[in-house]
């Protein structure tokens, strides 16, 4: 169905069953329902001036029994999926398109405007990164909805063939984008899924939109040294698992240095000193405490339950910032300071992380 420069005066209601639906430079000056079925649908450069709903017909149409035409054409898609799948709204004012219960895992947003007032509805579904882990290195891709853009960039830009599995390869007319291009289409996509209450997939677009910014090479290298720390350490405040486990290695480290070098070999008493003076005269008496003393001997005899436990409190309280009051070493003195410092940092990210994954 070959639409392409049309143009629709009046209120109209379609009802399309077919493999493809082109709508290039096809202008609605009023109100329009399309209703489709089986469709691959071309929206580039099309105008809308009022509401325009573009939504997948689950049912299939009632075809009137004479026209044995329209019969045969239903029969002969009928083994398709009949979902709606758009591939491009390039050159669209998209503030009043809305689309319901339509693909968008290969519809290509760059060139379109408005992108923040575009009403995503019903169970539209986005690309989704690689799945499984990597035959040749030991990492996966962490699920999350993205822009079919993001998988042409890194088609475009993988060094080495491994990197580019699963990504969507870009087609010949699809334009080659730079990373901050790309973050822009993410961010306006994500305040129109937060707009329509979608958190999970507007969290999913806000980690693309950070990676796209992480990517960025004209940004301050200072600025993307931060991403990546934020990026690693926490998956952008959204990969609680991340947080946790750099938590865990933090607090497992820390235990370990305590154990072996920060306790002291024997916990210092104080001591009084004093001087002997003749009947009558006062009697001045000084009280210190000995520096810590490190503790010698092989490493394995300083692993005992006594040693654990104390290390044990000292980590447990420097994740809450507070201080154990425990006599440590020089080495266990600044171990606690550094402790003290990033596991509420990491803490927090984990917070924060389960937050933003739970909201909604």
């Amino acid at each position: 169905m070959v639409l392409d420069g049309a143009v629709f005066q009046q209120p109209v209601t379609m009802e399309i069953a077919a493999r493809r639906v082109s709508c290039a430079r096809t202008r609605w000056a009023s109100t329009a329902t399309l209703h489709l079925r089986y469709a691959d649908l071309d929206l580039r450069d099309a105008v809308f001036e009022y509401p325009v709903v573009v939504a997948a017909r689950p049912d299939p149409f009632h075809f009137p029994d004479t026209d044995r035409s329209l019969r045969e054409a239903g029969a002969r898609l009928s083994g398709r999926e009949p979902g709606v799948r758009l591939t491009s709204v390039g050159g669209v004012d998209a503030a009043h398109l809305a689309l319901y219960d339509v693909d968008l895992s290969g519809c290509r947003f760059a060139g379109a405007v408005h992108l923040d007032q575009l009403r995503v509805d019903g169970w539209c579904t986005f690309a989704i990164t690689p799945a499984g882990w990597s035959r040749r290195f030991p990492w996966r891709w962490s699920r999350r909805a993205t822009l079919v853009e993001e998988h042409h960039w890194r088609v475009r830009t993988a060094r080495r063939p491994a990197l580019a599995l699963g990504w969507t390869d870009p087609s010949r007319d699809a334009p080659e984008l730079r990373p901050a291009a790309v973050a822009a289409l993410y961010r306006q996509l994500r305040k129109s899924l937060e707009d329509g209450k979608n958190e999970p997939d507007a969290a999913d677009f806000y980690y693309g939109e950070m990676e796209m910014r992480r990517h960025d090479a004209t940004r301050p290298w200072g600025e993307r040294a931060l991403l990546t720390a934020y990026w690693a350490l926490s998956g952008y405040g959204l990969r609680a698992t991340r947080a946790v486990a750099w938590l865990g290695a933090a607090m497992a480290v820390t235990l370990a240095v305590m154990v072996l070098w920060g306790l002291p070999a024997d916990d210092p008493k104080p001591q009084t000193a004093g001087r002997q003076v003749a009947v009558g005269q006062e009697i001045v008496l000084t009280t210190d405490t000995p520096d810590p003393v490190n503790p010698t001997g092989p490493v394995t005899d300083r692993v005992t339950s006594d040693r654990f436990e104390k290390a044990l409190r000292v980590v447990i309280n420097s994740v809450v910032f507070r201080s154990s009051g425990q006599n440590l070493t020089t080495a266990g003195t600044y171990t606690e300071m550094a402790s003290r410092l990033a596991e509420p940092v990491l803490l927090g990210l984990t917070v924060l992380a389960i937050r933003n994954r739970v909201k909604r």
